[in-house]
């Protein structure tokens, strides 16, 4: 599933692109039956709060996307190309009709693992964009989404600070990987920065957050607050330091990139202890039984 700094950046991006502009939109499969509510109207915003997008038209019309674990977005510039697969909703401006396409300005943005952040167009080259698979596109009252942002915990990456977060970790008696998982204390938050700011704090993933000092727990949310906004750059999620890894010098290597997420059964960076991996609420859990032991 995308994380929050992913979500921030496609709602950087889809905002340089078409804010402050009239935006055609449509479900050309017929899955996104909303269309005409926003279609033609000017993008006032774009919003991120977590993994949650809003696309702000004014007058209690707001385009709400998660794009859940199969969403992904299509974006490119020329004309508007033919539809292909389980398309769920276009976007597109002026420049999407004004010139043919030249070879190579559309661009499929892939998972970040895939994706190392070259070739990309500019936001402002950006004509059209292309949705699918999400796990909610549907039109929002401001009030729904008001809502929503209400439910969601404090957003590193909205500047937020962890003061909603502390008091409601302090008295939980679930595992603070668990804590760190949950929307409602930690906004954006997913599998790959859960398993490494774990890490990086040299904090057991199993502890229970009363156990948690205030320390520590703000300064996770400190580290969240510098490599979060760093992995929105070009979607490539990278923790490790360039001290920590075998090779030391450059761009770190894929395999490079995380201290513990998905390293299961290979030796830790820094000590040699073999990482495990084991469920946890629904989803994998990484980690280092000495560097982050009980």
């Amino acid at each position: 599933m995308p994380e929050g700094n992913e979500i921030h950046r496609w709602a950087a991006r889809h905002g340089a692109a078409f804010a402050g502009k009239p935006v055609r939109v449509d479900g050309p499969q017929g899955r996104f039956t909303d269309a005409d509510v926003i279609d033609g109207r000017k993008l006032e915003k774009t919003m991120a709060v977590g993994k949650h997008l809003g696309y702000d038209f004014g007058r209690d019309r707001i385009l709400h996307v998660h794009l859940g674990l199969q969403g992904d977005f299509t974006e490119g510039s020329g004309p508007l190309p033919e539809v292909k697969g389980a398309l769920r909703l276009r976007m597109w401006n002026a420049q999407a009709v004004k010139r043919p396409a030249v070879p190579g300005e559309s661009k499929r943005h892939a998972w970040y693992s895939e994706d190392d952040g070259t070739g990309h167009l500019e936001p402002e080259q950006v004509a059209w964009v292309e949705l699918r698979g999400p796990m909610d596109c549907s039109i929002y009252t401001n009030e729904k989404w008001e809502a929503l942002v209400n439910k969601l915990g404090p957003d590193p990456l909205n500047g937020d600070g962890p003061e909603r977060m502390l008091p409601r970790v302090a008295k939980s008696r679930k595992p603070i990987a668990e804590l760190l998982m949950d929307q409602t204390m930690f906004a954006g938050v997913g599998n790959i920065f859960r398993a490494e700011l774990l890490y990086r704090a040299r904090l057991s993933p199993f502890r229970m957050g009363r156990e948690v000092d205030e320390t520590t727990l703000r300064s996770i949310w400190k580290d969240a607050g510098v490599l979060m906004p760093a992995a929105m750059v070009d979607r490539r999620i990278i923790t490790t330091k360039p001290a920590d890894r075998p090779h030391k010098r450059g761009m770190a290597l894929k395999e490079e990139a995380h201290y513990v997420y998905r390293r299961n059964g290979l030796p830790c960076f820094i000590c040699g202890t073999v990482v495990k991996k084991q469920e946890m609420a629904g989803r994998n859990l990484f980690w280092c039984p000495t560097c982050q032991a009980e």
